[in-house]
């Protein structure tokens, strides 16, 4: 499940100065999304690319699909374009205006009922339960929901997820990043997105590290027994340079076989030889896959500057990377045979050299002093792949 971050950034934050603040500190910290005023779409524009979702309160509202198809539009059009609109500001939404008895009547669910072929949003503060069946209802319309309550630990959050979760993008209202973990984790579902009310950099950069944390696997790593370690002569290898430093217990998942990948070290140990490369990962050699952040896998041969790769430590904690480079040379080359516990035999290729480093049952070990009987640290599924997707068939490696 995929989860987004938005920072409230309209004219209840304070004037341009304040609104400006928060929407720099989002873009640095990686939000997705921005809500504000129709007004200030062009100005957040200007200040980077972040999706930007617009209160619809007084007119329309330009969208970007709509600029290319527009005939004579104006600079003004132009400068206004939104990536959604989002109605009940000054409206039902936000209590500005009655709920009508009837639904039917309403301005706000008749606005998002227009036509058009953009996204929509609907805001909803959650002022009682007829608020709440008023955001089912809105749900029904809206590309996303957001939900928003005067006091955060009162929203029925629970009833919505269960109820609209499958129809619209839920987004929660949050002023910290400890209510949107909460958001994200309840009923073990959690809402789709939180909308974060705060002026405080550190707690938007929080926020976010708290979206990638909810989107990450832990993966369960086992130990698998070293069979055989031969020299297999030389490869083309494969260096992975990441755009971020690994930590000391940290690394890829990379191997002959997709259904058994070993953990290798990232290089973040000193040596007498080789000044270290924590951003690095000396992978193995070009047939061999990699995991990546969706749970596939690519061969070292396919990786490319801008790509993600899955990192992973000790305990099976997952986070992405981008790689900057994949460096490929040709190298004397171990041929590393293991037993799992399964009792599945897979291999793997690596470069004989003592900076390539495994995770054994006692400890770090590079893998120039692997022997038969060690163990080695890997992620094992008994599952085939085919295009890097894990696939129901037999395929045979060997």
């Amino acid at each position: 499940m995929t989860r987004s971050v938005w920072v409230k950034a309209d004219d209840a934050v304070g004037d341009w100065d304040d609104r400006r603040a928060r929407i720099t500190a989002a873009l640095e910290a990686g939000v997705d999304w921005v809500l504000v005023d129709e007004d200030d779409v062009s100005r957040v524009r200007e200040l980077g690319d972040i999706n930007v979702a617009a209160f619809r309160t007084d007119g329309d509202v330009t969208l970007v699909d709509d600029i290319d198809d527009a005939e004579g539009g104006s600079d003004d059009d132009v400068a206004a374009q939104a990536d959604a609109v989002v109605v009940g500001k000054n409206g039902e939404g936000d209590a500005t205006i009655d709920l009508p008895e009837d639904f039917s009547g309403s301005a706000d669910l008749s606005t998002l009922r227009r036509d058009g072929d953009f996204e929509r949003g609907a805001y909803v503060r959650i002022l009682g339960k007829e608020y709440e069946r008023f955001a089912e209802t809105a749900a029904e319309e809206a590309d996303h929901t957001i939900v928003v309550g005067e006091d955060w630990t009162i929203i029925p959050l629970e009833n919505l997820i269960a109820r609209i979760g499958e129809e619209t993008d839920l987004v929660a209202g949050v002023t910290s990043a400890e209510e949107a973990k909460t958001a994200f984790e309840t009923l073990e579902i959690g809402a789709d997105a939180v909308l974060l009310d705060s002026d405080d950099p550190d707690e938007i950069r929080k926020t976010v590290e708290v979206r990638d944390e909810a989107e990450r696997e832990s993966l369960d790593l086992e130990y698998a027994e070293v069979l055989d370690v031969e020299r297999a002569g030389s490869a083309d290898r494969v260096c992975v340079d990441t755009g971020s430093m690994l930590e000391h217990d940290e690394g890829m998942l990379v191997g002959s076989m997709s259904r058994g990948l070993v953990f290798v070290h990232a290089e973040t140990a000193e040596s007498p030889y080789v000044a270290s490369r924590p951003f690095r990962v000396n992978a193995g050699a070009v047939h061999a896959y990699v995991r990546t952040p969706d749970g596939g896998t690519k061969y070292l041969a396919e990786l490319q500057s801008g790509d993600e790769v899955q990192i992973v430590d000790l305990e099976g904690n997952t986070r992405e990377a981008i790689v900057g480079r994949a460096k490929i040379e040709q190298r004397p080359m171990f041929r590393i045979a293991l037993e799992t516990e399964s009792g599945d035999r897979v291999e793997t290729l690596l470069q004989n050299a003592e900076t390539i480093k495994v995770a054994t049952a006692e400890g770090r070990k590079a893998v120039t002093d692997l022997e038969a009987g060690d163990e080695i640290l890997l992620y094992y599924e008994d599952t085939a792949r085919h295009f890097g997707e894990a696939v129901e068939e037999s395929i045979i490696e060997k």
